[in-house]
């Protein structure tokens, strides 16, 4: 692998799709006996060193868009997470997680309190959210590769539950979720757009089905979007967070990111811009709502409910996912990850249609906690995505 000068956005995102072909060889390399290539270690610290390289203007990783146009970056997960794989592929899983013990406050209490949750737990169906949940957060959706030793430990616990699912609200494919990951094939059932389309473990592709009318609107917002951020002053609100994302039965569309690099002033005026191309798209509100997170605009089609119309959540997917895919999740223990509160839904699908239900929430944030204590009382919580994940592997 030869690492050239990472000069622009386009070079940037080659680069990082290409460490995710190599964590995948290294995943099974490391999964089938922990012997891992050299040749492979030596592809990863060059993939580092090329994003260590990349030109700096006052203090910040600067990429360029077009020859006139720079962009700042926040290189912090794809520098971290290859710090980690580095360290991971060579040392002892002991020493790797006394690694992340120097990062995480309080990492060895928490992961004593995580084991003691899950011990003697038959985990039947595990579901789980990706994004701050399973995999760190990322300042960009389409460079949010999966690192090794996330998918190592993901793919060592799915072996102890019938059926594994990540439910994202991402999009399955297109820069979506299979995109970014490196757990190998077959091992976790890929579910995105909050579950209205999934990757089965055989690789079969399913979808919820959307009334032909909606989809028609749909696909008339889309256009209006993405015509939208190709105008120069929109283009910057394509490169930040989640970019504009066109998923199965939703679209979402970043007007902020985790760095706050969008001034509030302008952010709150895109979102204002959205809002009225949606309401001149669908000026009678029959077909879309909005939910804004202050980081993404979530314009989501509705689906029929018993008091009208309503948005399609992430407790809807769980309900398609369970009778679609014969999940059975009546017979036995459910463990619903989340760190959001679009991730509450599932918990209560989940108290409604499972036998037993068990929840691992990762926040620090007092209200949330609160809200999924509410929904179930057999909820534990954690402070970063490294702590589940290393919970998960130790459960055995």
């Amino acid at each position: 692998m030869k690492i050239k000068q990472i000069e622009n956005l386009n070079q940037f995102y080659k680069l990082m799709f290409e460490t995710r072909d190599i964590r995948k060889t290294i995943v099974l390399q490391y999964l089938n006996g922990g012997i891992v290539n050299t040749e492979l270690k030596n592809a990863l610290a060059e993939s580092l060193h090329a994003l260590e390289s990349i030109n700096k203007i006052d203090g910040a990783y600067s990429l360029s868009i077009d020859k006139d146009k720079q962009i700042k970056i926040d290189l912090s997960y794809e520098l971290g997470e290859l710090k980690k794989d580095i360290f991971f592929i060579n040392h002892s899983q002991d020493e790797f997680y006394k690694y992340l013990a120097d990062i995480h406050e309080d990492f060895e209490k928490q992961l004593i309190e995580g084991i003691s949750f899950l011990k003697d737990k038959a985990i039947s169906n595990f579901i789980s959210d990706r994004d701050g949940t399973t995999n760190n957060y990322c300042g960009r959706y389409a460079s949010s590769v999966q690192s090794v030793y996330n998918s190592v430990f993901l793919t060592e616990f799915a072996k102890n539950t019938s059926n594994s699912i990540l439910l994202t609200s991402a999009p399955l494919e297109g820069i979506g979720m299979v995109d970014v990951s490196t757990i190998p094939d077959g091992v976790f059932i890929f579910a995105a757009s909050k579950g209205r389309e999934y990757y089965n473990h055989a690789g079969v592709r399913s979808q919820f089905p959307i009334d032909p009318a909606k989809q028609k609107k749909l696909n008339l917002l889309n256009q209006k979007l993405s015509e939208l951020v190709k105008l120069p002053e929109y283009e910057v609100f394509s490169y930040i967070g989640s970019g504009l994302q066109l998923k199965f039965g939703q679209t979402t569309i970043a007007r902020q990111d985790i760095q706050n690099s969008i001034s509030e002033k302008n952010s709150e005026k895109f979102l204002q811009k959205i809002k009225d191309i949606v309401d001149e798209t669908d000026p009678e509100k029959a077909f879309f709502i909005i939910e804004d997170t202050g980081k993404d605009i979530e314009i989501i089609l509705t689906v029929d409910d018993t008091n009208g119309l309503k948005d399609f959540d992430k407790g809807n997917g769980i309900e398609f996912l369970n009778n679609d895919l014969s999940l059975k999740m009546k017979d036995g223990l459910t463990l619903i990850c989340g760190d959001t509160a679009s991730d509450i839904p599932m918990l209560r699908t989940s108290e409604e249609i499972s036998k037993e239900t068990a929840g691992i929430f990762v926040t620090r944030d007092s209200a949330l906690r609160n809200k999924a204590n509410k929904v179930c009382n057999n909820t534990m919580f954690v402070t970063e995505p490294d702590i589940l994940v290393s919970i998960l592997n130790k459960i055995k």
